[in-house]
């Protein structure tokens, strides 16, 4: 998904005043000089607009430049490699997100460990899912499509923005509590899997709310369900998956990481920070407009959920026997 960076970084000249005046007052041994924050995707799209939002926000809190530096490939990964194999210094971070966690099994050779080389500083947001379909199919409801699915062993065609993209995953993860078959179909990407969702090519998508939720909106999609705990705002009517299948969880989500080593001094900073931003009602606003929520907590809470995103992945790939093209 694209969207408008101006619409998200253009804070309001009192927010940024707000900051500029918010820097704390004791002197810091961190940063002393740029840092960069490595983002494994292109520029415009969610991960790169959450990575600018808190680039700006630790720049002004901070007294240096936290540079966003986009190195898109292999899912990822190139990135990621980049930062495992970074001096533990504090000054090259990595956006982290749901790709870090699924490759860790679904790829053979990464190149690094990394539950072993990546720690995990601070988590920044979660957007939930959409499980859409198009109109045309008769399951209005997440029972009726299980049912629907099981009288059609493998006849749906489930779009997803890639192998082992977060959308296929969670699809799979689907399949693998309700015990039905659909067939998948991998897309360069979630907008091209959505388009073809919309001209009647394959039946349901599992995608994220942003991408989705104006098609719903304007009844060009129906949404059986939505992966955050209660119903969302953004669309009410639409129930959580958890009213039908308690086990499942499942959101796209932004943290920060730093290399292995990195002094805990450091981590704790940026982990504070990044709270500090995501406390902000600025940013919370601009997060908020693409269905995002805040995630905020210690470094300990974030490393506990990365580490539970590794597991339920691993056994997700597995049961499905997902492998990458």
């Amino acid at each position: 998904m694209t969207l408008p960076r101006r619409q998200f970084l253009q804070l309001p000249l009192g927010a940024a005043a707000w900051l500029t005046a918010q820097q704390p007052a004791y002197s810091q041994a961190y940063p002393t000089k740029p840092v960069r924050i490595l983002v494994g995707v292109p520029p415009g799209g969610t991960f790169d607009i959450v990575a600018r939002l808190i680039s700006q926000w630790l720049s002004q809190r901070l007294g240096q430049q936290f540079v966003v530096e986009n190195r898109p490939g292999a899912n990822t990964t190139l990135a990621t490699n980049m930062v495992a194999h970074a001096d533990p210094d504090g000054y090259t971070l990595i956006l982290l997100g749901p790709p870090a966690t699924i490759n860790v099994t679904l790829y053979n050779n990464l190149g690094f460990d990394f539950q072993r080389d990546i720690v995990p500083v601070a988590g920044v947001e979660s957007m939930p899912l959409l499980m859409v379909v198009h109109p045309s199919l008769p399951a209005k409801t997440i029972p009726e499509f299980i049912d629907y699915a099981k009288s059609k062993p493998g006849q749906i065609n489930v779009g997803c923005g890639g192998v082992g993209a977060t959308g296929h995953v969670s699809g799979a993860l689907f399949s693998m509590l309700t015990g039905i078959k659909v067939t998948f179909v991998p897309y360069r990407g979630e907008a091209p899997a959505l388009t073809d969702l919309l001209g009647g090519r394959v039946q349901a998508v599992f995608a994220t709310a942003a991408s989705a939720m104006n098609y719903v909106r304007q009844g060009q999609l129906r949404a059986l369900a939505i992966s955050s705990d209660t119903k969302f705002n953004g669309l009410p009517d639409v129930p959580p998956f958890t009213k039908f299948l308690p086990g499942y969880q499942t959101s796209s989500w932004v943290g920060i990481g730093t290399p292995r080593n990195t002094p805990t001094a450091i981590i704790e900073t940026l982990n504070r920070e990044i709270n500090a931003a995501i406390a902000d009602p600025a940013i919370k606003a601009r997060l908020a407009d693409f269905a995002a929520e805040v995630m905020p907590g210690s470094v300990e809470r974030f490393q506990t959920f990365v580490s539970g995103e590794v597991a339920k992945w691993a056994k997700v790939i597995k049961f499905a026997n997902i492998k990458p093209i």
